[in-house]
């Protein structure tokens, strides 16, 4: 069997970095079953709603829809059911400290496989208010505004 290597997205969190400003960002292994993992090869889970929650020492993955397994048999898996992840105990502690003083929440950003590993990208994050949203929104639509008259300008079309 040929060993996998490099970075392949399961899925991603979209709405996570519009909904919250990230202040920083782990990479934790997930404790799955089998069918688990041949569901996510197929590319079948959800990262909407999840969030991340430390709990007596350990860190657990709530929320993330993997759909059932379509070869699987009796042995399938609950497909919302809460998933361990596997992280250093300095991290663990860190994240302990942070979301019980500041108020801040882990929200996963990203799933993937790296070098055949399923693995997961947390982030610790705070919420935005709507007009930090809003003010997201007009200074992306600046940018862009910014870099189409830069091109025309390029091009000689003023």
């Amino acid at each position: 069997m040929v060993k996998e290597v490099g970075r392949k997205v399961i899925a991603t969190n979209r709405k996570a970095r519009h909904d919250y400003s990230v202040l920083d960002t782990y990479e934790a292994g997930i404790v799955l079953t089998g069918t688990e993992v041949k569901s996510l090869r197929e590319g079948k889970a959800s990262l909407v709603d999840a969030f991340a929650m430390v709990d007596d020492g350990e860190v657990w993955l709530h929320n993330v829809h993997i759909q059932e397994y379509n070869m699987g048999t009796w042995t399938n898996h609950m497909p919302r059911r809460k998933r361990k992840l596997l992280l250093h105990k300095k991290e663990i502690l860190k994240l302990i400290g942070k979301t019980k003083e500041g108020g801040l929440s882990l929200i996963p950003l990203q799933m993937y496989f790296k070098d055949g590993k399923a693995k997961i990208e947390l982030a610790l994050a705070s919420g935005k208010k709507t007009w930090d949203k809003r003010q997201d929104l007009a200074k992306r639509d600046a940018e862009r505004d910014m870099q189409k008259a830069i091109g025309r300008y390029a091009k000689g079309r003023r």
